[in-house]
Order: C-alpha cells, then sequence, then structure tokens
C-alpha cells in the first residue's frame, strides 16, 4: 500500500507548480525541500507572457500581475555609444506581456497557491535515494530531525535541480558542458535617470571581441536592479559541481561574495550613466553549463526544470521551461493516477518537453555566443518564439492529425486567446481564456446555423464518458443563434473573433487539453476524430 500518490523532490518554481496542478486534481502529493526556507534571491527574474498564460489557467495570473513590474525592452550600450532599443512589442491579441519579478516572489505566489489547495511543504527534508518497481518508488528521506523516513509513492517528480538526486538515481544521460565564464550578480539601487522597465545591456568590444559586459535587469522597485557582470580576479573560485561533473549555478557560501564596490566598479567601467550602487541586497558568483537529459524520466520516476535541461539564462527561457514541463506532466500524471490514462499518456511527456528542452537549450547557447540577431528569423517571429508563445506539439502521439486545412491553430499548437464572448446572462463580453481557467479538457462547439448544434449534446455526453467526466463543454454561437439546448453552456461569439482566430467551420469541435493547447480539431463534430482522439488520451 502506497503513501502518496506523488513525490516531488524540489519546491522552487517547478515543484510548486507540479504540486499546485496535482493538488487540485485531487491526487495526493508530498513536496520535499533540502533548504529550510526559501532563498532570498532574485534569481531566474524575467517572466514569459507564455508564463502568465500559464498562471492564468492556474488561478494566480492577477497575484502575479499586482507583484510583477512589466519589462518594455533593452536598451543597448557598446562602447559607450548607444545602440538599437529593442521594444519587446507583441501583437495585440496576446493577452500578457514580458515580466520581472524575483524567483522568491514567484515562490511565495505559488506557494500560497499551494497552501489554498491543501498542500504544503516540507522544508528541511531532503530525498536521499530511491527504488522502483513495476507498482510502486520507494523513497527514503532525510528529515530536519536528523532521522530519517520510509515512503512508498506511486510516482516520484525530480524537480531538484541541475544536481538532481532523481536524475543521477536513474542513472540518465546529462550531455553538455561547462561554459568558460564566471559572472557575478547583484541585486543594488541605481540613482541614474534612464527609462523604467527596460534591460541595460552595456559591452566593451575590441576587435569584436567583448572583453567587459554588463547586464541590469529592472525589479519592483525604485530604480531597483538586478546586475550581472564578470567576476573580478579577486572573486574568482573553482564553481560548485557534483559527482556528475556539472557545474551551474550560484556559488552559495563558497568563498567571498562581491560587495557594492565591485558591482560599482563595472558601473563606473560601463554605466551609460554617471551613478551610484546602493542598497545591495544579495550578491553571488555564478557559473553556466549547458546540458540536456538523455530522457525525461523511467518507469514511474520523472525529471523537470533544471533536472532535465540548464542553459545560459539568455532570454530567461529556464525557469519558464521548466513551468511549462511541470503543467505539461501534471495532467497526464494525474490521470495516471486515477487510472484513466490511456497507453502512451505519461509517456507522451518525454516525446513532448524533451524537444522543447533540446531547442531552449540550442538557442539560449547560440544567443550567448552570437547574441539574438544569430537567429535568422525576423524580428517579430524571434519576439513570439522569446515569449514562448510558438513552442508546440505538433506531431505529438497524444494531439490529433494536422488534416489539411490551414486556417487557426492545428492539433499541438497554443489555444490562442480571443475576446467578445457573450453569456446570455452577461452584461459585459468575457475572454477565451475565462472560460477555460482552472479546467480540464474544454470542449469547444462552434455553430454558425442552427441546424449544426442539433447533435452537440450527444457528441457532450459520449465525450464526457470516454474522457471519464475529465471534460467541459462551451457552445459557441454566432452571434444571431439562438442557444441549442439548455443542458449545455453557451456562449455567443460577439464581434466574430473566436470564429476568425480558430478559423472554425460550422459544426466544428475544437478540444483544448488543460495545458492550454489545441488537441483535436474535428469536423463534423460528431464525425469519428473526437471519440478516437479521446479513447487515445483515455483508453478504450
Amino acid at each position: 500500500m502506497v503513501d502518496v500518490d506523488v513525490l516531488i523532490a524540489g519546491a522552487g518554481p517547478v515543484g510548486l507548480t507540479a504540486g499546485a496542478e496535482l493538488g487540485r486534481r485531487g491526487v495526493s502529493c508530498r513536496i520535499v525541500d533540502r533548504l529550510p526556507a526559501r532563498l532570498p534571491y532574485a534569481r531566474a527574474v524575467g517572466v514569459q507572457p507564455r508564463t502568465l498564460e500559464i498562471w492564468d489557467r492556474m488561478g494566480m495570473v492577477r497575484e502575479a500581475l499586482e507583484t510583477a513590474v512589466p519589462l518594455r525592452g533593452q536598451l543597448l550600450y557598446v562602447n559607450g555609444e548607444e545602440g538599437p532599443r529593442t521594444d519587446l512589442r507583441l501583437p495585440p491579441e496576446v493577452p500578457y506581456g514580458f515580466a520581472a519579478l524575483p524567483q522568491y516572489e514567484t515562490e511565495r505566489l505559488l506557494e500560497d497557491l499551494l497552501l489554498r489547495r491543501g498542500g504544503r511543504v516540507e522544508r528541511g527534508t531532503e530525498l536521499l535515494s530511491f527504488e522502483q518497481d513495476s507498482d510502486e518508488v520507494r523513497a527514503i528521506l532525510s528529515l530536519p530531525s536528523g532521522g530519517t523516513e520510509e515512503l512508498t509513492a506511486r510516482y516520484l517528480v525530480g524537480c531538484d535541480g541541475a544536481h538532481s538526486v532523481v536524475r543521477k538515481g536513474l542513472g540518465l544521460s546529462f550531455e553538455g558542458a561547462a561554459l568558460p565564464e564566471e559572472y557575478m550578480l547583484g541585486d543594488v539601487e541605481v540613482d541614474w535617470d534612464l527609462p523604467d522597465g527596460y534591460a541595460i545591456r552595456a559591452s566593451h568590444v575590441v576587435d569584436g571581441h567583448t572583453d567587459d559586459i554588463l547586464v541590469c535587469i529592472p525589479l519592483p522597485g525604485e530604480k531597483r536592479y538586478r546586475m550581472s557582470m564578470a567576476t573580478p580576479p579577486e572573486l574568482s573560485r573553482t564553481a560548485p559541481g557534483d559527482a556528475d561533473g556539472v557545474t551551474h549555478g550560484l556559488s552559495g557560501d563558497q568563498g567571498p561574495v562581491p560587495g557594492v564596490q565591485h558591482i560599482q566598479a563595472v558601473l563606473d567601467r560601463l554605466a551609460p550613466r554617471p551613478t551610484t550602487a546602493s542598497m545591495l541586497r544579495w550578491s553571488s558568483v555564478f557559473r553556466i553549463s549547458h546540458r540536456i537529459v538523455g530522457r525525461y524520466g523511467r518507469g514511474r520516476v520523472l525529471v523537470a526544470g533544471d533536472a532535465a535541461h540548464i542553459h545560459p539564462p539568455t532570454g530567461a527561457q529556464g525557469m519558464n521551461t521548466g513551468v511549462q514541463d511541470a503543467f505539461n506532466l501534471a495532467w497526464k500524471l494525474a490521470a495516471a493516477v486515477r487510472g484513466h490514462a490511456g497507453a502512451g499518456l505519461l509517456e507522451s511527456y518525454d516525446a513532448e518537453r524533451r524537444p522543447i528542452g533540446e531547442e531552449v537549450v540550442a538557442r539560449t547557447l547560440r544567443h550567448v555566443r552570437g547574441g539574438v540577431q544569430a537567429d535568422p528569423e525576423d524580428p517579430g517571429t524571434t519576439m513570439l518564439r522569446e515569449a514562448q508563445l510558438l513552442l508546440g506539439y505538433r506531431g505529438s502521439p497524444v494531439v490529433g492529425p494536422e488534416g489539411s486545412r490551414r486556417e487557426g491553430p492545428a492539433p499541438g499548437d497554443r489555444a490562442p486567446d480571443c475576446g467578445g464572448l457573450l453569456y446570455a446572462l452577461g452584461a459585459f463580453p468575457v475572454r477565451l481564456f475565462s472560460l477555460l481557467r482552472e479546467r480540464e479538457h474544454t470542449l469547444l462547439l462552434y455553430a454558425g446555423q442552427e441546424e449544426q448544434a442539433a447533435p452537440f449534446d450527444a457528441v457532450a455526453t459520449a465525450a464526457a464518458r470516454t474522457a471519464h467526466g475529465l471534460l467541459n463543454t462551451c457552445v459557441v454561437l454566432a452571434p444571431e443563434l439562438r442557444a441549442p439546448t439548455p443542458h449545455l453552456p453557451a456562449v455567443h461569439d460577439g464581434q466574430g473573433e473566436f470564429r476568425r482566430t480558430y478559423g472554425v467551420l460550422g459544426g466544428e469541435a475544437v478540444l483544448v487539453r488543460p495545458d492550454g493547447y489545441v488537441g483535436v480539431r474535428a469536423a463534423p463534430a460528431d464525425g469519428p476524430e473526437l471519440r478516437a482522439y479521446l479513447e487515445t488520451l483515455f483508453g478504450a
């Protein structure tokens, strides 16, 4: 008999995301973290628009928007001369922009969400070892008291960082290498008059080679930035590594830490305006590696976030990618715990997320060596890719076929937001993302004419039965149509925005997965495609 459904090692943003989403689905979890408290460091700072969309689905975007600050763009300086300004502009249909939020605040918001769902983090508790068989995972934990505990779980998820005990316990490869550069970080305030909301990148270049660099990311507060720069010789040290040779992350208490005088020296050389640094909240030295795990799990044990992929912080991709790992995994893991997962559903976690990890590692490495301009795409496409809005799962074993139609998102694509949806009892329109919030699979049935809605009741009933009830249905109607049945929720596509965004045909079904990607499109809705897809996900 197992003690808990899922054991999660690591209570950073990735582990907390997994725990909160599993808890929302009624899956029992224990989340352990070896640290006695959250680290008060602004490590991962950038929050991508796609992550804000995920937090919308999770029900915590309001808190994030009230805590974060907008990241409007970047000011570039080379040898003291101002270069082209980058403005982080996205198409108007994208609901959220780029944001800056210290990692400890991200963790606080996620832990608050976890607590509201009945979960908690067991601090000072470390996973020491584990073994698994076809039925369960047996783990040994080190407790704050100094003792140990044996625990049995159905599944184990390693969200325990670059030096992951879970990854090493599985014997997974972690291919890559360390970058030679060594950097220091500092969280400080300055008194320059540069515009708020813009990151600053200032460098000194000789014969095409950068020999000095300063990167400043705005944080909540007045003229407050997280700054990174080359480490001076007197602070250089052997980087933290472990038995598998991974060199990545903050130095912790190993050796002297940068003082405000070290940061001021770099500002004196590179800052675009004369300025004085003050209010040093924390500082550290860090090293960077680029690595990708051979597979994202084996059997009943899986890895996510830095346990699966590490790379340069360029473009703020790391934490955001890890959060998406956990969000992708949670609904599949919940289905497996309930016994509702079709053959291959849980294995699709590796099939969908590992290619994303490979792409992000390669892209960030390319950017750190050659800048964002190293990519051949047009600036608009590059912006959408950096926002993580173009990542998708076309060709995945758990999305439907693309088909011959080219309008709107294909199966495996991100499900875009749209506005102008009207409930009969609503005095104002709502957005599609409001319909999807904190829901499982959502079946959207579109009718442009009354007769097209005739089979919708039967389609919804059959779909919910095949999905074991883990599916919501909403009918989307052309503006002039009456609701087809009192049994199904319905909204009117007041301005035709849903029809245009999704390119739907009358009588078509669009299934949106719990992680916000299109699972299948079926036209007509009562054709065989929808049922076949749901049987793939949940079993016949």
